[in-house]
Parts: C-alpha cells; structure tokens; sequence
C-alpha cells in the first residue's frame, strides 16, 4: 500500500545561515545557525544548534534458521553507566560506515573483526535516524544468515579498545532479554523486533 507523506514541510524549508566547526576531536560538533518555516506560517529568528557529525552506521543480527538461533556480542559501553548497573551490553555487531556507502561489505568487514564469522544471505532491514535533534547519524540494520553452531571466542581490535565476547543464544530467549530490557540498546531492540514481525517470511526466502 503507497502511504503519500504528511510532512508540509521540505529541506527548501529551512534556511541554513552557517555552519562552523566548534569541536574536531575524535568526535566532531558542528554548530548550525538556522531558520525555518512554521506551521501558522511565516520563519522563525535564527536558532543556534550543536550537532554530532558522526557519520553513518551500520549493524547486522546474525540469525541461524537451522537452529532458530541469533548471535549477539557483548562489550562495555562507558555511556551506559549513567543508567545501568552493568556497561556491559548485548549487543548486534555493528560499527561505523566512514563514508563508504558500500553497506553491505561494512557489515560482513565488522562481522569478521568483531565476531570472527563469515555471513551467509545478507537482507536489509530498515535504516533510522539514531538521534536527529543532536547527530546526523543514520544506522543500516542487516540481518544474516549463519551458521552459528561454531561460533565463539573473544574478537576486536585491541588497538581501537575493543574486547568482544560473542553470544549465540535461542531466539526466544533473545526476546525474553529484550522483555526485560536487559536488551535495550536501539539496534539490538529494532533488530530484534524486526526477525520477530518479518520471521516466516524471511524463513520462506532463505529455506
């Protein structure tokens, strides 16, 4: 079914009267002075917002059908501390994009460095805007097929900081994680919920 859009509004909208680096570390924060339009018409004064320039992402969910199993690693996340006891996450094999447009081979490129695995069929998900009121990064969720049955072991790149341990657990045991928000990280979530909703026919594609 064609859904036409709702949005009123368009990039020819918004005004952009400057853009300027404040910040060039190993993050990058730009800030944009803009104006746009309103709804009751006319344009708003110039706003000032600090914006992530953090590039795209992408993340995969490697699914085994043989065995109805997902694998998730786990790695500490230092974010995480300010709201869960363990920064420790289960988590999708995921890293950054910079600035290859190539999607497919980051994925299979992270699923080697941070799981040791080689993948199957790839299939697209979705894609989502992980945060538009403070970054510019869009994630691209993939999910696998593997064969998951000899997986395991610690992976990463010791020189990026990196200390993976790889998890293959039963699918629903992945989604009683997720009821409890042990899982609760927005790839992992989405990712999850996606297999669920698309499972049978992904199954009918695959097998």
């Amino acid at each position: 079914m064609k859904i036409s859009t709702i949005n009123q509004f368009d990039q020819n909208d918004v005004e952009l009267v400057v853009k300027k680096r404040i910040f060039d570390g190993f993050f990058k924060i730009d800030a944009y002075y803009f104006k746009h339009a309103l709804f009751n018409g006319g344009q708003t004064q110039t706003i000032r917002r600090e914006i992530l320039e953090r590039g795209h992402a992408v993340a995969v969910l490697p699914y085994d059908p043989v065995t109805d199993s997902v694998l998730l690693i786990e790695q500490i996340r230092i974010g995480a501390m300010a709201s869960k006891q363990s920064p420790w996450l289960l988590e999708c094999i995921a890293g950054m994009a910079e600035g290859n447009e190539d999607y497919e081979s980051v994925v299979r490129k992270e699923a080697l460095e941070e799981a040791g695995i080689e993948l199957d069929l790839l299939h697209y998900m979705t894609s989502y805007l992980s945060s538009p009121g403070g970054t510019t990064e869009r994630l691209f969720l993939f999910t696998a097929k593997a064969d998951l049955s000899k997986v395991g072991g610690i992976y990463g790149l010791p020189e990026e900081g990196e200390d993976i341990k790889t998890h293959v657990i039963p699918f629903n045991e992945a989604m009683a994680r997720l009821e409890n928000e042990e899982i609760d990280n927005a790839a992992t979530v989405i990712s999850l919920q996606w297999l669920a909703l698309n499972k049978k026919s992904l199954l009918e594609k695959w097998l």
